[in-house]
């Protein structure tokens, strides 16, 4: 047994925490949130902290699961590791390359596994997607959005999290993680615009922001990411990656909600469509919901231990995408574009 330590109960915390719950292989030995009290139903009975360090101290686990804000992503997860414990965190890995550097160098250091929380990369349906692009073969235009029209308690909760982190990295990593397993090159540089929409949030921060990449083959890259009571709900979802031999796209149900964390993953079908050849539309059926993706990702992570799987590649990965994500920010602030090397242009 996995002895386990979860920090973090939120959204995402909760269902992680569920899955470690359920899970045979693991044995959770504590949780860790603001208040110090566990969460009714069936996590009601395991004992509960207020504070990190001392949850690490007393409980000594094999696993730290961080799923707090991204500000305490590096210290906590540098210091799970140097206690002897393996760690999954949620994404963004950290709130800048340098710190999300240092986690990677811990985890070689240490000989600890690192797992970062791309929860597309455990669904089906999007290696379906990334398979069917790369059939295809490059250069490519990948349209990417993730728009979130939020109110009342998903409103409360984004404008919590951009407390620390924008949109446009917080959710833009799993996309651009997407583009970069499609492509493979190298992301050569960035430029991005941005929009406060709300007195609501920070004079600093913004609700909405949009980016292009560009890599080395020539492949370009766009996403969009916006979050509030005023974001449209009209083409919140657009999946669509181009090639010179056709293109490959997620088929949105009207009906979605983009309020619905469901459908954040969901895809339920692609449609195929090559240069020579009529379209195809390829059906997804039984896809996973979020709390299924949740547990897929810890049997992981609990596998990568168990397996000793090596992960570089999954490290280097998470480092990549948040800087692209990361240049994609310092481009909105600066006004400028940013080359991957950290230079603006």
């Amino acid at each position: 047994m996995i002895r386990t330590l979860i920090t973090g109960l939120g959204n995402m915390g909760m269902s992680h925490a569920l899955a470690l719950h359920a899970h045979p292989m693991a044995e959770v030995v504590g949780l860790v949130n603001r208040t110090g009290k566990a969460p009714s139903g069936e996590l009601q009975s395991y004992p509960c902290f207020d504070d990190f360090t001392q949850a690490l101290d007393q409980t000594k686990p094999d696993l730290v699961v961080i799923a707090t804000y991204t500000d305490t992503h590096a210290d906590f997860a540098v210091a799970a590791m140097q206690a002897g414990a393996h760690v999954f965190v949620e994404k963004p890995l950290a709130m800048s390359a340098a710190e999300a550097e240092r986690v990677v160098a811990s985890a070689k250091q240490t000989g600890r596994k690192l797992v970062v929380g791309y929860i597309l990369r455990h669904h089906p349906s999007w290696q379906r997607l990334i398979a069917e692009a790369r059939a295809l073969g490059g250069p490519y235009v990948f349209r990417l959005n993730l728009n979130q029209q939020s109110q009342g308690a998903e409103w409360e909760t984004h404008k919590a999290l951009m407390q620390t982190t924008s949109p446009i990295v917080d959710c833009g990593v799993h996309y651009v993680d997407v583009m970069c397993q499609i492509t493979d090159a190298k992301p050569l540089r960035v430029h991005a615009m941005g929009l406060r929409l709300s007195d609501e949030i920070a004079p600093d921060m913004y609700n909405y922001g949009q980016f292009q990449v560009v890599f080395s083959d020539g492949s370009v890259g766009w996403y969009e990411a916006g979050w509030g009571p005023m974001i449209s709900e009209t083409a919140y979802f657009v999946k669509d990656i181009i090639s010179p031999n056709g293109a490959v796209s997620i088929v949105a149900n009207e009906s979605w909600n983009s309020a619905d964390i469901d459908r954040h993953t969901k895809v339920g079908q692609l449609r195929l469509h090559p240069v020579a050849g009529p379209d195809q539309l390829i059906q997804l059926e039984d896809e996973p919901g979020h709390q299924a993706l949740c547990n897929a990702e810890q049997d992981f992570v609990l596998r990568a231990i168990t397996q000793d799987i090596d992960l570089s590649r999954h490290m280097d990965d998470a480092v990549q995408s948040l800087k692209i994500c990361l240049a994609a920010d310092a481009s909105i602030r600066s006004g400028q574009a940013v080359s991957l090397e950290g230079a603006l242009l």
